[in-house]
């Protein structure tokens, strides 16, 4: 029988691996961080690089104590600047992924948008996948975009279906079949909402074997992608329906919605990163808990 795949199956794949992947990590100095960073040094899960003001150095030394020669510490006077060589870091490769620590989000990514020195993929457009890991559902699922693009175009949803598609991929293995639900209100598709536009168009290309192996239905609603038994009642049955791996939202206020609703009422557990980058980044909001900056962190170094 397959492994369960949960964040503590993708921490024991980390430890499994021949080499530690190294984080770049702008700002360590919020509490959250410094605990995910001190949990993966204690238990050899990755490497750091700590870009810390000089006045917050304190914290990032004693970090980097707790496991000699698997991180450094590299003084910096600004948040722009730690934001700065840390991407200068992965984009040369000193590091596998990159971490938001204690900065604002918009300063991070005016660094990795930088058109000279960031680490957009020419040609690519960025977008946020969460993984996340509900009590109630018998799997992991992915969802997007709860971060980044407001109100995504087809091309937009295309690429974000295929960011998703290769999460799973990575994840689960290339033998298993990724379901993908296209979420709505309704299973109509009409010129007043344009998503179901867009929707209709990623069909027609799945159809043609562009996203390779996969299964895609919709527009559904969540409760018609993830429970067999709504689905049974409304009469709707496909490869899909009851068992989706993957929802793709019209909009960042229903993907976000749906993220903050599943964290606050259903006890999930919550992953997210960017893709389209040179490599994972690793945004999580300075407000979220240890446990979902762990996640993020698993999920990254699963993708670097």
């Amino acid at each position: 029988m397959k492994e369960r795949l949960d964040f503590e199956a993708m921490a024991k794949r980390l430890l499994q691996d021949d080499r530690r992947k190294r984080v770049a990590v702008a700002a360590p100095e919020d509490e959250h961080t410094g605990e995910v960073i001190s949990r993966c040094l204690r238990e050899g899960m990755a490497d750091f690089v700590l870009f810390a003001r000089r006045e917050k150095a304190g914290r990032a030394e004693e970090l980097a104590a707790i496991s000699p020669g698997h991180a450094e510490t590299v003084m910096v006077d600004t948040p722009e600047e730690a934001a700065r060589m840390a991407v200068t870091a992965v984009r040369e490769g000193r590091a596998d992924v990159l971490m938001k620590g204690t900065l604002n989000t918009d300063v991070l990514l005016r660094a990795v948008l930088d058109k000279e020195n960031g680490l957009l993929i020419p040609g690519h457009t960025l977008s946020h996948i969460t993984a996340a890991h509900i009590p109630q559902y018998e799997k992991l699922v992915l969802f997007a975009d709860a971060a980044v693009i407001p109100r995504p175009d087809t091309e937009q949803f295309d690429a974000i279906l295929k960011y998703a598609l290769n999460v799973f991929r990575r994840l689960n293995g290339y033998e298993c079949t990724p379901r993908v639900a296209l979420i709505h209100c309704t299973e109509k598709t009409s010129d007043k909402f344009p998503h179901t536009l867009s929707y209709a168009e990623l069909k027609r290309r799945a159809a043609e074997g562009r996203y390779g192996r996969m299964a895609i239905d919709g527009p559904m609603d969540v409760k018609t992608a993830c429970d067999s038994e709504s689905a049974r009642i409304k009469g709707l049955t496909s490869d899909v329906t009851g068992k989706a791996d993957i929802l793709i939202f019209p909009n960042i206020e229903a993907a976000n919605t749906f993220y903050k609703t599943i964290t606050l009422f259903a006890g999930a557990t919550t992953a997210g990163m960017l893709c389209g980058a040179v490599a994972p980044v690793v945004i999580a909001s300075r407000a979220d808990s240890t446990e979902a900056k762990m996640g993020s962190l698993l999920l990254a170094c699963n993708m670097a």
